[in-house]
Order: C-alpha cells, then structure tokens, then sequence
C-alpha cells in the first residue's frame, strides 16, 4: 500500500513528461502544423519508456535474476498510468497536428489507433482493486491483451521508422525498436522458463 502511494508522482511524471515535450515542439517547429506534427511526435517518444517498464516489471521478477525489479513491479500501476497520462498529451497533440495541417490518417492508422487508445483507457480506469473485483478473470484478460497491443503499435510504428527518408526519424527507428525487441524476449523468456513461477502483486497494478 505504501509503495502504491508513494509511486503516484509517476503517474504526473508522466503527465509533465507530456507537457515537457509537447512545448519543446512547439519551440522547434517552424510554422503551426510542424509545432503539432513534431509534439506529437515528441509526446509519444517520452511515453515509450514507461510503457516498457510496465511491460517488463513482472517479467524480470519471475527470472529471479534482478531483484532491483520487485520495486518497479511494486510500482507498476503508477507506470501504467504515467503512460496514459502522457500519451494523452499525444492523443491532443495528433488530432490538433490532422486539424491544422492537410495531412490525414489512412482509415487503418485510425482504426488500430483508436481501438489502442480505447483499451488504453478501459486498462487505466480499471487499475483499481474495485475493478480487479468486478471483472475477475476477464481484468487479466484485458490487461494482458491492452499491454501487448500497445506494445505491438510502438514496435511497428518504429520498425516503419528505419525505412524513413529522414535520418532523425531512421535514428529513432535504430533506437526504439530494438529496445522494443529486448522487452519482449525478457517476456518470452520469463514465459518459456522451465518452472514458472507466480508473482504474487498487489491487485491494482495495471497493465497485467
């Protein structure tokens, strides 16, 4: 209890980390639809890391190997709801970039994107025991399903990223996206390990 309480300045980290990057976007671009296109692009960069840290905390708990993880798996609900605190700076900052500027989404961009930020919210409103209780089995279930969806969306908008014309937007690519790979071998292999063990947590961590 203790832990979850003291953990709650992440979750506004995530939220000032949002804000953080959206106005050095607007500090570097050069007219309206390039402030919005670069905070969007911004925004989403800094949310990535709190999204691996949840996706890993448990994992690297269930290898036995890093003890240092148990505080971060002990935190993880205030890591899931950084990450949505801060991607919703970026969800603002994309629909503003599409309302000023000429440029719109294909019809499959939106829809893969709007069904993440559904389950995003449907995770971070029920990070709470309350919830954990009323869903039962099915909270694991959504939790389970919402982290790895939101893993897939940032590894294949990175993956498209070493393909860019833009060395910045290639070196990104070169970065994230093997960070991405080296989060979910930690889960495969946490979940392919011989004897498995269960972890046991706290019932309002999120992003299960």
């Amino acid at each position: 209890m203790r832990a979850n309480i003291r953990g709650q300045w992440i979750m506004w980290l995530g939220l000032v980390l949002g804000l953080v990057a959206m106005a050095i976007g607007h500090a570097w671009g050069n007219d309206t639809s390039e402030q919005w296109q670069l905070a969007a692009r911004y925004t989403a960069r800094v949310g990535f890391p709190l999204l691996i840290l949840a996706y890993v905390a448990r994992p690297l708990v269930e290898l036995r190997k890093y003890p240092w993880a148990n505080p971060l798996l002990a935190r993880r609900r205030w890591i899931g709801l950084g990450f949505a605190m801060s991607h919703t700076v970026h969800l603002y900052c994309l629909i503003t970039y599409f309302r000023v500027s000429d440029d719109r989404p294909e019809t499959g961009v939106l829809l893969v994107g709007g069904v993440a930020y559904v389950t995003l919210y449907l995770m971070a409103f029920t990070s709470n025991a309350a919830a954990m209780r009323m869903l039962g089995k099915s909270w694991k279930k959504l939790h389970r399903f919402g982290i790895h969806l939101l893993w897939l969306v940032f590894a294949f908008s990175y993956l498209g990223r070493l393909a860019d014309p833009d060395p910045d937007r290639q070196i990104i690519g070169l970065i994230f996206f093997p960070i991405a790979l080296i989060a979910a071998a930690i889960r495969f292999r946490a979940w392919a390990r011989p004897s498995r063990r269960r972890v046991p947590g706290n019932s309002t961590r999120s992003c299960g």
